[in-house]
Protein backbone atom coordinates (compact mmCIF):
# COMPACT_ATOMS: atom_id res chain seq x y z
CA UNK A 1 0.00 0.00 0.00
CA UNK A 2 1.35 3.40 -0.94
CA UNK A 3 1.99 6.35 1.28
CA UNK A 4 -0.66 8.48 -0.49
CA UNK A 5 -3.52 6.55 1.12
CA UNK A 6 -1.84 6.91 4.50
CA UNK A 7 -1.47 10.68 4.06
CA UNK A 8 -5.13 10.94 3.07
CA UNK A 9 -6.15 8.99 6.18
CA UNK A 10 -4.12 11.32 8.41
CA UNK A 11 -5.37 14.51 6.73
CA UNK A 12 -8.43 14.72 8.99
CA UNK A 13 -7.49 16.31 12.35
CA UNK A 14 -9.74 14.06 14.48
CA UNK A 15 -8.45 10.95 12.74
CA UNK A 16 -4.89 12.14 13.28
CA UNK A 17 -5.67 12.67 16.97
CA UNK A 18 -6.95 9.07 17.21
CA UNK A 19 -3.79 7.85 15.48
CA UNK A 20 -1.55 9.88 17.78
CA UNK A 21 -3.26 8.52 20.90
CA UNK A 22 -2.16 5.04 19.85
CA UNK A 23 1.53 5.93 20.14
CA UNK A 24 1.17 5.31 23.89
CA UNK A 25 0.08 1.73 23.19
CA UNK A 26 -2.99 -0.36 22.33
CA UNK A 27 -6.37 1.12 23.27
CA UNK A 28 -10.05 0.30 22.97
CA UNK A 29 -12.51 2.50 21.08
CA UNK A 30 -13.85 3.81 24.39
CA UNK A 31 -10.37 4.74 25.59
CA UNK A 32 -9.62 6.43 22.28
CA UNK A 33 -12.88 8.41 22.38
CA UNK A 34 -12.07 9.90 25.80
CA UNK A 35 -11.21 13.54 25.46
CA UNK A 36 -12.15 13.75 21.80
CA UNK A 37 -15.02 15.94 20.58
CA UNK A 38 -16.67 13.01 18.76
CA UNK A 39 -18.73 9.97 19.71
CA UNK A 40 -17.49 6.38 19.99
CA UNK A 41 -19.21 5.46 16.70
CA UNK A 42 -17.38 8.34 15.01
CA UNK A 43 -14.07 7.11 16.46
CA UNK A 44 -14.90 3.64 15.11
CA UNK A 45 -15.39 5.12 11.64
CA UNK A 46 -12.05 6.92 11.87
CA UNK A 47 -10.39 3.68 12.97
CA UNK A 48 -11.92 1.86 10.00
CA UNK A 49 -10.26 4.32 7.63
CA UNK A 50 -6.93 4.12 9.49
CA UNK A 51 -7.15 0.34 9.31
CA UNK A 52 -7.91 0.40 5.57
CA UNK A 53 -4.88 2.65 5.11
CA UNK A 54 -2.74 0.09 6.93
CA UNK A 55 -1.91 2.42 9.82
CA UNK A 56 -3.64 0.49 12.62
CA UNK A 57 -4.53 -3.10 13.39
CA UNK A 58 -7.22 -4.49 15.65
CA UNK A 59 -7.75 -7.56 17.77
CA UNK A 60 -10.73 -8.74 19.75
CA UNK A 61 -10.59 -8.95 23.52
CA UNK A 62 -13.96 -10.35 24.52
CA UNK A 63 -16.52 -7.86 23.25
CA UNK A 64 -13.93 -5.07 22.90
CA UNK A 65 -11.76 -4.31 19.93
CA UNK A 66 -8.26 -3.21 20.81
CA UNK A 67 -6.40 -1.04 18.31
CA UNK A 68 -2.68 -0.49 17.93
CA UNK A 69 -0.37 1.17 15.46
CA UNK A 70 0.62 -1.02 12.54
CA UNK A 71 4.40 -0.88 12.50
CA UNK A 72 4.65 -1.81 8.82
CA UNK A 73 2.19 0.90 7.81
CA UNK A 74 3.98 3.55 9.82
CA UNK A 75 7.32 2.43 8.36
CA UNK A 76 6.04 3.24 4.86
CA UNK A 77 5.56 6.84 5.97
CA UNK A 78 8.90 6.91 7.72
CA UNK A 79 10.64 5.56 4.61
CA UNK A 80 9.00 8.30 2.56
CA UNK A 81 10.19 11.02 4.92
CA UNK A 82 13.65 9.47 5.20
CA UNK A 83 14.02 9.66 1.41
CA UNK A 84 12.80 13.25 1.47
CA UNK A 85 15.22 14.10 4.28
CA UNK A 86 18.13 12.36 2.54
CA UNK A 87 17.47 14.41 -0.60
CA UNK A 88 17.35 17.64 1.42
CA UNK A 89 20.60 16.79 3.23
CA UNK A 90 22.33 15.94 -0.05
CA UNK A 91 21.25 19.29 -1.52
CA UNK A 92 22.49 21.10 1.59
CA UNK A 93 25.83 19.26 1.41
CA UNK A 94 26.23 20.20 -2.26
CA UNK A 95 25.48 23.84 -1.49
CA UNK A 96 28.17 23.87 1.22
CA UNK A 97 30.67 22.20 -1.09
CA UNK A 98 29.98 24.84 -3.74
CA UNK A 99 30.69 27.59 -1.20
CA UNK A 100 33.99 25.96 -0.26
CA UNK A 101 35.07 25.55 -3.89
Amino acid sequence: MTYEMKFEALAVPTRRAVFEKLKAGPLSVGDLAEGLPVSRPAVSQHLKILKEAGLVTERRDGVKRIYRLNREGVEVLRDYFDRFWDTALDAYKRSLEMKDA
